[in-house]
């Protein structure tokens, strides 16, 4: 089984035990809560992500074996716990294989589209692409190296 899908099966056992989504949603708020600070020298403008209603900033780095790590932070809990969800997906991988999965397989079974707002999902989305972004440079620049 590829790292992606045992990733995604672990979100999604969190996940299981919860039956209404408010208990969901406090769930990520959680997520929120406990997800590492972000240092403030990340939170401006250039770590941004752009199209989500919230505050987000989004930081990525490559690790000593070339993986991608991100970091983010958010000035709205459930923001934070929903970017925290993504972090644990995407991040600690090679470029290749976020790039292989542009919107995470959890998303279905979770059923998170029909579950936010609109505009909770467009930041989600705004998220993603974001990310993808960092892993597409990333990817460009081990070509080159």
């Amino acid at each position: 089984m590829d790292r992606m899908k045992r990733k995604s099966e672990e979100i999604i056992k969190n996940f299981s035990g919860l039956s209404s989504w408010e208990d969901r949603y406090k769930k990520i708020i959680q997520l929120g809560k406990e997800a590492p600070l972000l240092e403030n020298k990340y939170k401006t403008e250039k770590w941004l992500v752009k199209g989500c209603q919230s505050q987000v900033w989004l930081y990525a780095y490559r690790d000593e074996e070339g993986k991608v790590v991100f970091r983010a932070d958010s000035d709205a809990l459930i923001t934070k716990g929903l970017v925290s969800l993504l972090l644990s997906y995407y991040s600690s991988l090679w470029p290749k294989e976020i790039l292989s999965h542009p919107v995470p397989s959890f998303f279905e079974e979770l059923d998170l589209k029909n579950h936010l707002t609109p505009t909770r999902v467009g930041g989600l989305f705004s998220m993603i692409r974001q990310i993808q972004y960092y892993a597409q440079v990333f990817s460009l620049l081990s070509e080159k190296q």
